[in-house]
């Protein structure tokens, strides 16, 4: 059997040329693919690792670039590109829709069965591709619990399992209630987990991070979150799944 394997994959988004990276696992069969997005400063190898764990996990994993190859390291720099994108949904579905048709074109892929998961702006850009319609089979978010336009919550037609600090000032209380309303009142199924005590991006290792206030690594929470990220896909995404044998 051959083992995991990784390559680089470029594709214009946003008026970029982004630079992905994709995890393939063992085999040659299809397979169940999950969409990955970084946090605001951009893709790492932390996502690049967590790409590669669901690989060995049996999924195609593709996690996806924010700034065209760059790590925005500077929080000032990050903000001055990532707010005006949070607050355009049409360029965050362009950046979505880019690299979902960069996943959906390998040929190890089941188009079919594709979930996003992402983390701050990347998990934002997985809400709007379900507020955009797209078909998945779930959308995970950790640290970005935004809302959308006026009754496009509705277009959600899968799970959405969301995760956050209760101390992230970023997504304090009122924002967790306006996420949980919009999505209770579209009907959506969805799942709301609170780690007590942790901050915002609670689940990024601290080498790559900036110190920001409110920003802090929890590592035993951090291992909780990738766990219910790993129980999401389990649930609606498993690997061995027969699309054909379902009895509904």
């Amino acid at each position: 059997m051959t083992a995991m394997t990784t390559r680089t994959v470029e594709y214009p988004a946003d008026g970029l040329t982004m630079i992905g990276h994709l995890a393939l696992p063992a085999g040659a069969d299809r397979r169940p693919a999950v969409l990955l997005g970084p946090e605001g400063m951009g893709l790492s190898d932390v996502e690049r690792r967590r790409a590669d764990a669901l690989a060995e996990l049996g999924y195609v994993a593709l996690a996806f670039d924010l700034h065209g190859g760059r790590y925005l390291g500077d929080p000032e720099e990050m903000l001055a590109r990532c707010m005006p994108l949070l607050a355009d949904p049409d360029r965050m579905r362009g950046i979505g829709r880019a690299a979902l048709d960069v996943l959906r074109a390998e040929p190890r892929t089941d188009p079919d069965r594709i979930a996003a998961v992402g983390y701050g702006t990347g998990g934002a850009i997985g809400l709007e591709l379900g507020r955009a319609g797209v078909s998945l089979r779930a959308i995970g978010t950790v640290n970005a619990l935004t809302t959308g336009r006026p009754g496009e919550a509705a277009r959600i037609r899968c799970p959405v399992w969301a995760g956050v600090g209760s101390e992230d000032p970023i997504m304090p209380a009122a924002q967790r209630d306006a996420f949980a309303a919009e999505l209770q009142a579209a009907g959506v199924d969805w799942r709301l987990t609170v780690y007590g005590g942790a901050l915002h991006a609670f689940h990024h290792p601290p080498v790559d991070h900036p110190a920001v206030p409110g920003v802090g690594h929890h590592p035993r929470h951090a291992r909780r979150a990738w766990r219910d990220v790993v129980a999401l896909l389990t649930e609606c995404l498993p690997v061995g799944e027969d699309p054909g044998a379902r009895p509904w």
